[in-house]
């Protein structure tokens, strides 16, 4: 029996769900299974599917693991709308179905936070419980995460809310709530369900990161591994 899908959402854009996505797709790999990526729908450029692409080898197209994708750097529905376009909950969960078969492991990463509209009356949370998956959510570990992660937990569904991961993306420049956010966290969210992962550099360097016994063992927590 397959494993169900992993989600990737966060609390905002650019808070790291694409270096995240990115390390799991590699670390599975690294053990052995045959991972698919999915990022459905991406605005203003294409550079997080290319990545996610670089990650599994070539295995799957940039346009399978990204097949919605629009020139305006706005909302996806926005985008979309402005080239005449129309993305749908139906279509984005076929596609996924069908990557899912390729491998043993589906990850599907959202864009913005989990309420971002993705298309014509959805969004990440409407396309996460549709695949009925296991959702990690990112925040940027910093002054003001916690009320956006809890925000965030609340507007789950009771049964995913239950399964979900949290994982706290170190800055460049923390600030003084960094080491204590997810102290603070854990008052209100299972303490056991919420990683951090350090500053990885800009740009990361992946195939380093994923030789690095610490990160390693971070990966494999977050994915029950």
């Amino acid at each position: 029996m397959k494993r169900p899908p992993i989600f990737i959402t966060g609390t905002d854009t650019g808070v790291g769900k694409t270096v995240l996505t990115t390390l799991l797709a590699g670390f599975l790999r690294q053990r052995g299974h045959r991972v698919a990526v999915c990022k459905p729908v991406c605005s203003g450029g294409r550079t997080d599917a290319r990545l996610l692409a670089a990650a599994l080898g070539g295995e799957f197209s940039l346009d399978e693991i990204n097949p919605w994708h629009f020139r305006a750097p706005i909302a996806p529905v926005l985008a979309a709308r402005r080239e005449g376009q129309r993305v749908t909950l139906p279509a984005i969960v076929a596609h996924a179905r069908q990557l899912q078969k390729r491998g043993d492991v589906l990850l599907v990463e959202g864009a913005g936070g989990l309420l971002s509209p993705l298309g014509e009356n959805m969004d990440s949370r409407d396309l996460l419980v549709a695949l009925r998956a296991v959702p990690i959510i990112v925040g940027l570990n910093r002054l003001g995460v916690v009320n956006h992660l809890r925000l965030t937990l609340a507007a789950l569904p009771s049964a995913a809310r239950a399964r979900a991961m949290v994982v706290l993306m170190t800055p460049e420049m923390p600030d003084r709530s960094t080491p204590t956010n997810a102290v603070l966290l854990a008052e209100h969210f299972d303490a056991a369900s919420v990683v951090g992962l350090p500053w990885l550099g800009q740009p990361v360097d992946f195939k380093g990161a994923l030789r690095t016994a610490h990160i390693r063992k971070i990966l494999g927590r977050i994915v029950s591994l």
